[in-house]
């Protein structure tokens, strides 16, 4: 947006110049837009949005104060702003938020930009690191950050992308109906990614055909020119596949599947003291097989016959990871492009399965950012697949899961006893569901504090720690502790401040 003139940016929002006051900078437009007066960057433009308890409008001269290019506010506002900058009314800030990323996606769209969505009901921020890594070498990729998915978040995302950008990997959440064809009309996706159905939200949407349905709103929302990229063989999306489009499936019997995975070796974990790095590649070779959906070209001719191998190093060997693997390079043949013989490095989002190596000999898994019954089982496959000592779940209720929530949380101990979990820590009225599952003695308190405090003098030198649940329940808190009790290990304090039981411990 920083060659658009004030004019042409309120047309694109939809807005009203109100005034057209010299923008910080020194190019006409704005370098990117912002809903947050504290954090505006100088050059950007600043929405002020309605919430529950405040109004962003507001705060308008105080960001105009800070820097910000221009603000976009109510028209009640918008009197306060005139002696500052530019200023554009909108009745309703987020539509015209929402269509000034419209315009700007159209924009990049000219000179060549293409667009991926992704969503799922868990795993869809990995597949989109996933993809923006894989397709890095290749184009110049812009991806939304973190978990920026939202009908606030993905306009911001989009608004962020700089001119020459040559693909965008735009990231879409749902919580209820209608949420994803309000995304798709504002991202106007050239692929459609669903990573897979499962038991979120349910509280909500009430059933996993519903769920699917909603989901399947990218489906519906895509041009005729788009493809679409879905799990082989889901009966759940079957209905809503359309007939116009190409459809390219992944995993067992799809398009994209597995042929072979040779991995080196267990994730390597981080010193939490340094400073982040993606992932180290363990060697591992993956071979994935390419059928001839995968292999049609864009026109509909066959760009090779029967079928074809690609070879990729990542550095990651989490089953779960591997199928998210599966499903970005689906994503990538649908775009034209064959990723083959790459050492593929993956900075996963924050709180996402993040090893670090504490003080002790103790790994930590940092996966609290959310979960759900399927993040769960795969999250406990992990552990077990990994850990090298005694594994340890720390695991928290999982939110908005209707009738069924109790019995989902059983299952998980269920599956936490199969693959022989040695310590069970439940956090929360739910998870104690997990540890009836369990079956096998486990620790029940009510918060993450609590559970903070009774991992003292419980982890011993070697453990793997997993610490995951619902993103309300405050985890984090835990992994927090933990780490900070290694930094006081590092100034030569009590090794884990204590956390860390004597070898004759139990």
């Amino acid at each position: 947006m920083r060659r658009w003139q004030p004019a042409r940016l309120a047309g694109a929002a939809g807005a009203r110049l109100v005034a057209a006051g010299a923008g910080t900078g020194a190019e006409p437009g704005p370098r990117g837009a912002s809903v947050d007066s504290r954090t505006v960057a100088p050059g950007e433009l600043f929405i002020g949005l309605r919430g529950e308890r405040s109004d962003g409008g507001e705060h308008a001269a105080e960001a105009l104060a800070a820097g910000a290019w221009g603000v976009l506010v109510a028209p009640e506002h918008a009197e306060r702003a005139l002696a500052r900058g530019v200023v554009l009314a909108h009745p309703q800030p987020l539509r015209g938020l929402q269509a000034l990323a419209r315009a700007w996606r159209e924009e990049l769209g000219e000179g060549g930009a293409r667009v991926v969505a992704i969503t799922g009901s868990t795993g869809k921020t990995s597949t989109k690191d996933i993809l923006a890594a894989l397709l890095s070498p290749h184009l110049r990729v812009v991806a939304s950050p973190e978990n920026l998915n939202t009908e606030i978040g993905m306009p911001l995302a989009m608004l962020a992308a700089p001119a020459g950008t040559e693909l965008l990997v735009l990231e879409m959440a749902m919580r209820g109906e209608g949420q994803i064809a309000e995304l798709t009309s504002i991202a106007l996706p050239d692929v459609g990614v669903i990573v897979n159905v499962g038991p979120v939200h349910l509280e909500l949407l009430g059933s996993l055909p519903a769920i699917a349905a909603a989901k399947a709103e990218l489906i519906a929302g895509l041009g005729r020119d788009a493809r679409v990229v879905v799990p082989a063989a889901e009966p759940l999306l079957q209905r809503h596949l359309r007939a116009d489009l190409q459809t390219i499936t992944f995993g067992p019997g799809g398009d994209v599947s597995l042929a072979e995975a040779r991995p080196a070796g267990a994730p390597q974990a981080r010193d939490h003291t340094r400073q982040p790095t993606p992932e180290r590649a363990e060697g591992g070779e993956i071979l994935i097989r390419l059928g001839p959906g995968a292999l049609r070209r864009r026109d509909g001719g066959e760009g090779a016959q029967g079928q074809a191998l690609v070879r990729l190093r990542p550095s990651f060997a989490q089953a779960h990871n591997l199928r998210n693997l599966l499903a970005a390079v689906a994503a990538a043949r649908a775009l034209g492009i064959t990723p083959e013989g790459e050492e593929l490095r993956v900075s996963f989002s924050s709180l996402r399965g993040e090893r670090l190596q504490m003080p002790g000999g103790v790994v930590l898994i940092n996966d609290c950012y959310n979960a759900n019954p399927m993040s769960m089982h795969a999250a406990i496959d992990d552990l077990a697949e990994t850990a090298a000592g005694r594994r340890v779940a720390v695991l928290g209720d999982m939110l908005e899961l209707g009738d069924g929530a109790r019995e989902f949380h059983r299952q998980v101990g269920e599956h936490a006893a199969q693959q022989d979990v040695g310590l069970l820590v439940t956090v929360g009225a739910l998870a104690a569901e997990i540890g009836a599952g369990f079956g096998k003695e486990a620790i029940a308190v009510p918060d993450a504090r609590a559970a903070a405090e009774a991992l003292t003098g419980l982890l011993r030198a070697g453990d793997t720690v997993l610490v995951k649940g619902s993103r309300g329940v405050g985890l984090e808190l835990i992994a927090e502790v933990l780490r900070g009790a290694g930094r006081a290990g590092d100034r030569g304090e009590a090794p884990l401040g204590g956390l860390v039981a004597g070898p004759r411990s139990r």
